[in-house]
């Protein structure tokens, strides 16, 4: 037996705090729900003030939105009114700058503005997505289903994201690892063994020569190199940031060997995914297709989705559409189509985004998993050129001493 801290919420929204002897803290969340107390909070160890700290991966204007959905779909489904969850959540909120976007949010629902309404007042934390699905629980009448949703939704694409974003650190920490060792070899080591060359003015074999040239231009125009590095590194993003820029850069990218189909098919996930939560609810098909289209990051795919919207609009159904697009796998428009026979297309969406989740990582491993040695070979390529040129100098040097 031991003792449990609780923190739990009543059915008239209050929040109730205590301690209760027990075998462990699922007996104490049982006992909590017997008395009609919804658990927030259930540990051995007491919080401050009973002040419930999120947990450290709680950071950053995704996982704010990530928090805020969880708690909220537990909130109301426990009854809990909305203005009265909204204030929960909000003392609940680590960070004290979404907590500002919270109690400005009950600040406009008490002005007498739906929740949607009041939600869309900050587009930079909720998507079109968000907020019409909340726009569709409020027509409804079903609310806390809708938030449990959005949270499952919120849940599955930050882990994708974090995957593929963990997947690349290190090849991209190796790449910038062997780049730096050859910058330092150029600029530090390769002109000492310069200076020598030219006191003794004996014949300098023809790679050792190639790389002293290399390390000359390299150490006498960096800033040169540097400066047109960064002045089309600046035109690279104004450019990308236009309409014809940023779809010519995203069709560039589906077309990278290996890495292409890798955003294929996360985008493909991305769009299943929403379109599930999206038709679940309700959500008129044409307008689920278009907001759905307005959250993926690659313009090239959602461009081709205004063509699937039309399809739709003219009775084409969404499978034929998806297959004529030609801008997703073909498995997506044969899972489409048994979902419209079935008359299943939510629970269809959903297996789909599930298969292309799934597929993402695989297919970001498999990139990983070749890309690590590439990088190794041409660093190692590269390196070893440098320093076999070395010891070409100096087996010169040898021979011109004997």
């Amino acid at each position: 037996m031991a003792t449990f801290f609780f923190r739990a919420v009543a059915s008239d929204g209050k929040l109730r705090t205590g301690s209760l002897t027990a075998e462990s803290d699922k007996t104490v969340a049982r006992e909590l729900r017997k008395q009609g107390l919804t658990p927030v909070y259930v540990g051995t160890e007491q919080k401050k003030g009973f002040e419930l700290k999120l947990p450290a991966f709680v950071r950053g204007r995704r996982r704010d939105v990530l928090f805020f959905t969880q708690e909220l779909s537990t909130l109301l489904n426990a009854t809990v009114p909305v203005d009265r969850a909204l204030t929960i959540t909000g003392e609940l909120t680590e960070h004290p700058h979404f907590r500002f976007i919270v109690l400005d949010i009950l600040r406009v629902l008490k002005g007498g503005k739906s929740l949607a309404d009041s939600l869309a007042v900050h587009p930079e934390y909720f998507s079109d997505l968000f907020v019409n699905m909340v726009r569709a629980g409020e027509a409804s009448g079903n609310l806390a289903a809708v938030f449990e949703r959005l949270a499952e939704f919120e849940r599955s694409r930050d882990e994708l994201r974090n995957y593929i974003i963990s997947s690349m650190i290190y090849p991209a920490l190796l790449a910038a690892v062997g780049v730096s060792s050859i910058i330092v070899l150029l600029t530090f080591v390769v002109p000492r063994f310069a200076s020598v060359f030219e006191e003794s003015h004996m014949k300098i074999p023809v790679p050792t020569l190639i790389m002293l040239e290399v390390s000359k231009v390299v150490t006498a125009y960096w800033w040169i190199v540097a400066s047109v590095l960064l002045v089309t590194g600046v035109i690279f993003r104004v450019y990308v940031k236009t309409v014809p820029g940023r779809l010519w850069w995203d069709t560039l990218r589906l077309r990278i060997p290996l890495m292409g189909d890798a955003l294929r098919k996360a985008e493909t996930a991305r769009f299943a995914r929403s379109m599930a939560t999206l038709v679940a609810n309700n959500v008129p098909l044409v307008q689920s297709i278009g907001i759905a289209a307005a959250i993926l990051n690659n313009r090239k795919i959602a461009g081709a989705l205004a063509e699937v919207s039309q399809g739709v609009k003219r009775g084409e159904g969404i499978a034929g559409p998806v297959r004529k697009a030609g801008v997703f796998p073909p498995l997506a428009g044969h899972l489409l189509m048994v979902g419209e026979e079935t008359g299943r297309l939510d629970q269809m969406f959903a297996r789909m985004a599930e298969i292309y989740e799934t597929d993402t990582r695989a297919a970001i491993k498999r990139f990983t998993a070749l890309f690590e040695p590439l990088v190794i070979l041409v660093m190692g390529v590269m390196v070893g050129a440098l320093i076999l040129s070395m010891l070409l100098a100096i087996t010169s040097i040898n021979e011109v001493a004997v």
